[in-house]
């Protein structure tokens, strides 16, 4: 009888133990702090926005999120907060039951910028982007009559321009007329490439690489003020 008694008092006291050593770790577990976020930019697109910039972006309660207690740390509105910014496409953000914070950014991509009145870059999904202080993209310039809030014409050229090895290379201008046609320029010629309407925009475009092979072959570039694409049948050359 003595012995059960024991043994129960050794049974309830483990119990009392691991309880103890449970709820200790737990609350030392709460009030472990953040370590420094560990930052890592995902894909190509590395140039817009900085560590720095991500890391004025993980605030809590108008600090950094460093040095805060795990235990009020939101990692959604952590999140929210990154992908509200303009230059961010995507965001996740972890974190380890040591506390560390880990935050995998996608940036956006810019395939043209836009010089008008106003200046922001289009991605590659057709939205706005502003420019960066950091890095500027080797992109077209879009000119013209350009409204921020109806950008599917030029973003659907812009776009078709970002595919093609061809063009990307060539076009350095891209131009919306007040009748929403668009004209653009290339690299080293000084001609106007008139595309009109993007009607059988495929058939232009492998009209205008014919022409241009062509005509570079023959050393005639220079001889044109306009090239005319609006026909999707033939090109038409206007001469200087």
């Amino acid at each position: 009888m003595l012995k059960n008694n024991y043994n129960n008092i050794k049974i309830t006291g483990l119990v009392v133990l691991v309880g103890f050593l449970f709820a200790f770790s737990n609350q030392r577990n709460k009030t472990r702090k953040v370590s420094e976020p560990n930052i890592t930019f995902l894909g190509e697109n590395k140039l817009f926005i900085t560590d720095a910039n991500v890391s004025k972006l993980l605030i809590v309660n108008q600090e950094p999120v460093s040095e805060q207690p795990k235990e009020i740390i939101d990692l959604n509105k952590l999140e929210s907060a990154l992908k509200s910014n303009p230059m961010i496409k995507q965001a996740e953000v972890f974190m380890s039951v040591n506390g560390a914070l880990s935050a995998e950014i996608e940036q956006k991509k810019p395939i043209a910028r836009v010089h008008t009145t106003a200046s922001y870059y289009i991605d590659d999904e057709g939205g706005v982007m502003p420019l960066s202080h950091n890095y500027a993209a080797r992109v077209p310039l879009i000119t013209g009559n350009i409204n921020k809030n109806k950008l599917e014409t030029v973003f659907k050229f812009a776009k078709t321009v970002d595919e093609d090895e061809f063009l990307k290379k060539h076009i350095i201008e891209i131009r919306q007329n007040d009748d929403n046609t668009i004209d653009f320029k290339v690299r080293k010629s000084d001609f106007i490439v008139h595309v009109g309407t993007l009607k059988q925009l495929d058939k232009k475009i492998n009209n205008f690489k014919a022409f241009y092979q062509k005509a570079l072959k023959d050393q005639v570039l220079e001889n044109y003020s306009l090239v005319n694409l609006k026909f999707d049948k033939q090109v038409i050359c206007t001469k200087k």
